[in-house]
């Protein structure tokens, strides 16, 4: 979003920038008050994705850290859990918790 003055003329010219196959190109949009009206709108629009984006970055740090934390109590309720049933005496057998046998 650009106001440009070109050589000999003193009227300013809006371009806007648009991505065609990869590349920036300038399209021109006109000049005058209908076109500063256009350009104050693309402006608007541009913070807008700004400050979205910003908040969007924001809310998925603060998913990864309450995921890490998650994680984190997954990995002491394993740790607890085990400790638990093998003070009450249960062992594990291919995967699963048993009771040990009573021995006769």
């Amino acid at each position: 979003m650009v106001w440009e003055q070109r050589e000999r003329e003193s009227e300013l010219y809006y371009y806007r920038g648009r991505r065609v196959e990869g590349c920036v190109r300038k399209v021109y949009r006109g000049h005058g008050r209908l076109e500063q009206l256009a350009s104050e709108l693309d402006s608007i629009e541009h913070q807008k994705r700004v400050e979205e984006a910003a908040f969007w970055r924001q809310e998925r740090e603060h998913l990864k850290r309450e995921a890490a934390f998650l994680l984190e109590l997954e990995e002491a309720t394993k740790i607890l859990t085990k400790a638990y049933l093998s003070i009450a005496g249960c062992h594990k057998h291919k995967g699963e918790w048993r009771r040990l046998r009573e021995s006769a």
